[in-house]
């Protein structure tokens, strides 16, 4: 991205800022009538994994390889990027207190116990990324009741519990209390992570289906009364539905936007990550395109998979890729061929996005792929290639 692709988009910043203290929060990004103009500004960045984590914080944070340093936010701002999204696990900024014991249940009590220290971090991340001049989408990727990724143990069900969903708009209650004055061109909320409906709560690998349309809307509507009390012009975005792949097309009328996934198809983006598959020598070997495991992929399929998302866009309505990227595991070359053509189709379609991750397994940094000639980069093993293919969308 050139210096004036970032000029650019510091005055469309500005310009949505503008038009959200004019007439509120639809205006930037749910019901613009023209085709195939998406209200949301084009924001490219990462996802950044400080708060991943089903654990209580540790305090003071240690240093690991998934902490965020003002270093990365600066490397960040000075290739181009101008949003991160961080997905926040709840146990993480709670006083309960597991320690090793996976098996040991969340009380609905200790549920909304928060510990004040651990969201004084989340905070000092949030404004340290907007001092570097990022977008942050806080998200909420584990909620009192559900989570995509099981294998712990929740006090009830999200999608069947009264109280699972009361105490989750008290949780955007409190961060959106705590941000009410940071302007909606540098925060947005991002409700719930990939939303779909699995009876197993604590199987990794159990079936997983679409959560029911008016359910689903319910929801988000006891989250964004909750939100929109303390600010009504925030910014929200609802990712997709069955695990964030599809439009929810109950929520058009709301005053949210919908945030989509690049992970299509997932024998590409998770060849052999573990949480997906029990035993990853399973796992059919990737090409892109080409045939894998007997059925044929191309650029046709990407295209196809986004349609109803780029639809949505030309209805009006704000659409944003919250997660996209590939496991270490894919052969390089394959990744970065497959990755070129699901953002090709974003970029033509003014849809942001946000990779998956910064540093790590899918990362930029240091993601211990066998497969590539890293540059050193202050001590980390930087990713040229991903990174110049990133650069062009």
């Amino acid at each position: 991205m050139t210096s004036p692709d970032r000029r650019s988009f510091l005055k469309t910043a500005a310009a949505c800022s503008s038009l959200i203290g004019l007439t509120g929060a639809a205006t930037l990004g749910f019901s613009a009538p023209a085709k195939k103009l998406n209200p949301l500004p084009r924001w490219r960045g990462f996802n950044l994994l400080d708060f991943y984590t089903s654990r209580p914080m540790v305090l003071p944070r240690p240093q690991k390889n998934s902490t965020t340093s003002e270093d990365d936010f600066k490397w960040m701002s000075d290739w181009g990027f101008d949003f991160v999204r961080i997905p926040v696990q709840y146990p993480s900024y709670l006083k309960f207190d597991g320690g090793n014991d996976k098996e040991k249940r969340i009380t609905p009590q200790e549920v909304l116990d928060f510990n004040e220290q651990a969201i004084e971090e989340i905070e000092k991340l949030v404004y340290l990324a907007n001092k570097h001049g990022l977008h942050v989408s806080l998200n909420l990727h584990r909620v009192p009741g559900f989570c995509i990724n099981a294998g712990f143990i929740e006090p009830y069900n999200l999608w069947k519990d009264a109280e699972a969903q009361q105490a989750l708009y008290a949780h955007w209650g409190m961060w959106a209390k705590r941000f009410k004055e940071v302007p909606a061109d540098k925060l947005s909320f991002d409700l719930i992570n990939e939303p779909c409906f699995r009876e197993d709560m604590n199987d990794q690998y159990g079936k997983r289906t679409k959560i029911e349309g008016m359910l689903y809307r319910q929801i988000v509507q006891g989250c964004l009364e909750a939100i929109h009390r303390q600010n009504p012009e925030r910014l929200v975005l609802a990712d997709g539905n069955d695990g964030g792949g599809a439009v929810t097309p109950e929520l058009k009328d709301l005053k949210v936007a919908q945030s989509c996934r690049g992970y299509h198809p997932g024998s590409v983006s998770h060849y052999r990550a573990p949480w997906v598959w029990k035993n990853p020598d399973d796992a059919p070997k990737p090409v892109w395109p080409g045939n894998i495991n007997g059925k044929e992929y191309s650029r046709k399929n990407l295209e196809d998979f986004y349609r109803p998302w780029i639809e949505l866009v030309d209805q009006g309505i704000g659409v944003h890729c919250g997660e996209c990227g590939c496991y270490r595991e894919t052969p390089h070359e394959v990744f970065l061929a497959w990755m070129t053509d699901v953002l090709d189709i974003l970029t033509e379609n003014k849809i942001g996005w946000a990779f998956w991750n910064f540093k790590g397994d899918f990362g930029l940094l240091n993601s211990g792929r066998k497969d590539v000639v890293y540059e050193d980069w202050y001590g980390h093993k930087l990713d040229r290639k991903m990174l110049e293919m990133l650069q062009r969308h």
